[in-house]
């Protein structure tokens, strides 16, 4: 993606940060016709020995992506985080236009398909880990018949990350906004919430300063 210097965040431990609070994401590679296919899933993202950084996800059977990425296992996954509307109005004069701010993390993959019925439920286990760990139990006790037919509906893939862009878009090259923008951003809906925190976080005050390690 567009990633000019002052959003570029390097540090590894952010984007996964923002991955896990944010794993509902866009996988992304071509088609049979060359043409960018795009399925939106939720995706596990796992820190492994020596710093690899691994996505696991899976889509239903029926969903030609599989066959995509067992053809072509290059492919990016997206992450959106937080997200909002800047008014122009945070700006001390008059001639600024209005901007969005965003946080991003896109990740270059390869792919490797998981179609063993063991693998399989141990990876939904990571996805029932991470987002309802009361339900493993029902899980389990719908017996092994049905999970065996529930889990030949999906195909896995384990995704290793090759290369890693963690854009934060805070406007930190307009320091003469900073303390505006985070007293409108502290008031405002849950993502501009956040995105004030982000702000904090960064050490982005009226004097603030570039995302640190841009």
């Amino acid at each position: 993606m567009y990633m000019p210097p002052q959003f570029n965040a390097k540090d590894p431990a952010i984007a996964l940060e923002l991955m896990r609070a944010h794993p509902f994401a866009s996988l992304i590679s071509n088609d049979d016709e060359g043409l960018p296919f795009v399925t939106h899933l939720p995706i596990v993202a796992e820190q492994r020995e020596g710093d690899e950084l691994v996505l696991l996800g899976h889509c239903a059977k029926p969903n030609p992506h599989w066959r995509y990425l067992q053809a072509r296992p290059q492919a990016v996954v997206t992450f959106m985080g937080p997200h909002s509307y800047l008014s122009p109005s945070v700006y001390p004069d008059l001639a600024r236009v209005p901007t969005w701010n965003y946080l991003a993390v896109h990740c270059t993959v390869e792919a490797r398909l998981i179609e063993e019925p063991a693998a399989k439920d141990a990876l939904l286990k990571k996805l029932i880990g991470d987002h309802e760990p009361g339900y493993a139990q029902q899980w389990r006790d719908l017996g092994e018949e049905f999970q065996l037919k529930m889990l030949a509906g999906i195909v896995g893939f384990e995704m290793r990350v090759t290369a890693l862009q963690c854009k934060l878009k805070l406007n930190q090259h307009r320091r003469e906004s900073h303390a505006a923008m985070r007293a409108v951003y502290s008031a405002g809906t849950p993502d501009e919430k956040a995105l004030a925190v982000w702000m904090e976080r960064l050490g982005m005050t009226g004097e603030a300063t570039a995302v640190q390690g841009a």
